[in-house]
């Protein structure tokens, strides 16, 4: 890949990125919720947010959905129960969990 291509590869990734924060923070001031766009820069990546949730235990994954407030996850505790949990997204502190049915079974 040529110089400009290398270049021209970062700076839309900058852009893309720039953009999806700019995006997330504009949702959640029209949705009533205040977050900062220093904030929302300090987000955890999802490789972060799901390191510190199986560190606490969690795992089978099944879904990560970031919303205007945090992180909303489906997974299994380490208790072995199906819930759906939000996570702050700056600290990665669990501040709802609600347990749902195995529908594996």
């Amino acid at each position: 890949m040529t110089k400009n291509g290398i270049f021209s590869t970062l700076l839309l990734t900058a852009i893309l990125a720039t953009g999806g924060a700019l995006l997330a923070t504009s949702h959640a001031i029209a949705s009533g919720q205040a977050v900062s766009q220093s904030q929302a820069a300090r987000w955890l990546t999802m490789p972060q947010l799901l390191q510190r949730l199986e560190a606490a235990g969690y795992r089978d994954f099944e879904e990560v959905e970031r919303e205007p407030d945090g992180y909303e996850v489906k997974a299994t505790d380490p208790d072995g129960n199906r819930v759906e949990i939000d996570v702050h997204p700056v600290t990665g502190e669990i501040l709802r969990t609600e347990v749902k049915r195995d529908k594996r079974k």
